[in-house]
């Protein structure tokens, strides 16, 4: 009687054991599974914000947004609003939330308007803490603010007490990437030098804003190119627009005004196409630091507090 068992062929050559083929695993897991990224944009009124988060993801995050008038300003609390969109691009999901924080900055007395802000930030800590603690581990949904954009304002010399002051308060508990808004209203020798004081005084109040990590040795030139450019462009100077308008017969994102146009994805008018690039291709390490830094930090302080308090 013949056996018709079908034979396992091995899928590769002699001598190959074959776990090269795990980062292949690796990343047909987590595009199934999806990404999730968690942003926080904090920064006063009219400074843009919203439009160049729209920007940025091409989605629409708030389209039932009603602008408080002036006298509300005067007495609004800060607010905290948590926006969750899908996004799907070439089969790969992202399930970005972006948390904007109206109100911050605008009333007339704004000692401690980044309270709300640290609680939040402390309440996804506890939560994540809470879930990883508990029995089903399985699909805990990480809500924790991985990156926050700080706004500031392109019309002063540099940085107000209360950007000192939020920046000091939350640079333990979130990676704070510096943002100048509004750059369309500087020339470029203004935007260097608001860039070169912003950064003189983030060292001297001994502020830490997010570091991009140093490339490998092993990296091509033109991504340690690219990275050299994108940490020399700190802070970003932004401009952002929702608005397509025509230039030499092609369709730009950008801004028009009487001397010509502004175009948002253009390197040599603004930032824009660099703060992507590195929330981009840094998202990964944006996440790592917060879980191996920020929330270890958490983690550890809630265990030494927990222990302290239980009996004997």
């Amino acid at each position: 009687m013949a056996d018709h068992r079908q034979q396992f062929v091995n899928p590769e050559q002699p001598g190959y054991v074959g776990f090269a083929n795990l980062p292949n695993q690796v990343h047909r897991k987590s595009v199934k599974k999806g990404f999730e990224f968690t942003l926080m944009v904090v920064g006063e009124s009219g400074l843009g914000k919203s439009t160049l988060i729209n920007s940025l993801f091409l989605t629409d995050l708030y389209p039932e947004r009603e602008i408080p008038g002036a006298a509300e300003k005067i007495e609004q609390t800060v607010k905290i609003d948590a926006s969750t969109v899908e996004i799907e691009e070439r089969g790969v999901k992202l399930r970005l939330t972006v948390v904007d924080t109206p109100g911050y900055g605008d009333a007339i007395n704004s000692k401690d308007c980044f309270k709300p802000i640290l609680s939040y930030i402390d309440d996804q800590f506890e939560r994540y803490f809470h879930d990883e603690s508990g029995l089903n581990r399985r699909n805990i949904v990480d809500n924790r603010v991985h990156c926050c954009f700080y706004f500031i304002s392109p019309y002063g010399h540099g940085l107000k007490p209360l950007d000192v002051e939020f920046m000091k308060a939350l640079h333990h508990k979130v990676n704070i990437v510096p943002v100048i808004a509004k750059a369309d209203t500087l020339t470029p020798k203004e935007v260097r030098a608001l860039k070169a004081r912003i950064l003189e005084e983030i060292a001297q109040h001994g502020i830490k804003i997010y570091q991009m990590p140093d490339c490998d040795s092993d990296e091509d030139e033109d991504f340690k190119e690219q990275c050299r450019l994108l940490k020399a462009a700190v802070p970003f100077a932004v401009v952002g627009s929702n608005q397509m308008i025509e230039v030499k017969g092609k369709k730009v994102r950008g801004r028009l005004y009487p001397w010509g146009v502004v175009e948002v994805e253009n390197p040599e008018h603004c930032d824009f196409i660099k703060l992507r690039t590195m929330l981009i291709t840094h998202m990964q390490d944006l996440q790592e630091v917060t879980q191996d830094v920020h929330y270890e930090n958490y983690r550890s302080e809630k265990l030494a507090i927990n222990k302290r308090r239980a009996p004997g």
